[in-house]
């Protein structure tokens, strides 16, 4: 194994064992010396690779948001706005049930959801936000469209990452968000069988 190889594995190893400890403890209450104990290395170690707690949570909730980006610009490739919106909607609820734990962060805690706005508002040409309401709503949208798309988004992460729907596995999570999705943003919806909520134990 290579240095380098080594030093990317270190890294990933700290970025799951992050994830999980925030969504254990939060990230505020997520000190470097909980981290370094968990991984069993030094607070130095970690300083190696991060000089900050909140480095270590942009570089936990960066893939996502660069995923979701990546998905809108290959959206925008597609002919046609149905077909740009259901490419966007589908890659979006694959993220979020791929990614329950930390969608789940981003709706509860303050400190990931500071980061998150960060990034998603960053200014620039077109941040995150403008890109995402203009592949659903389309450019110059009304104030009905552009608050609609912002309903969709915010309450498709908050049912995915949402503690009582943990239970139900990833294929049901997924048609039940993309009926959702393509309900609020006023696409066809497939006809099919219904499964109940499961009973709490």
């Amino acid at each position: 194994m290579t240095a380098e190889t080594a030093a990317h594995d270190t890294r990933s190893r700290l970025l799951d064992t992050a994830l999980r400890l925030f969504s254990d403890h939060g990230m505020e209450g997520t000190s470097m010396q909980m981290l370094a104990d968990e991984l069993g290395v030094t607070k130095a170690a970690l300083y190696y690779h991060f000089k900050s707690k909140d480095e270590i949570a942009e570089a936990v909730v960066a893939p996502a948001l660069q995923e979701m980006e990546q998905i809108l610009d290959r959206a925008r490739t597609k002919r046609g706005r149905g077909a740009q919106m259901e490419h966007a909607l589908c890659g979006f609820v694959d993220l979020i049930v791929r990614q329950r734990t930390l969608i789940s962060l981003f709706n509860s805690d303050p400190g990931i959801r500071r980061l998150v706005n960060r990034t998603l508002q960053a200014p620039r040409d077109e941040n995150l936000n403008t890109k995402m309401r203009t592949v659903f709503a389309g450019a110059g949208p009304s104030l009905a469209d552009a608050i609609t798309v912002h309903v969709m988004v915010a309450g498709l992460a908050m049912a995915g990452g949402a503690p009582e729907f943990a239970a139900i596995d990833g294929d049901t999570l997924r048609q039940h968000l993309l009926d959702t999705g393509r309900r609020l943003l006023g696409r066809p919806r497939r006809q099919r069988p219904d499964k109940r909520l499961p009973e709490p134990v």
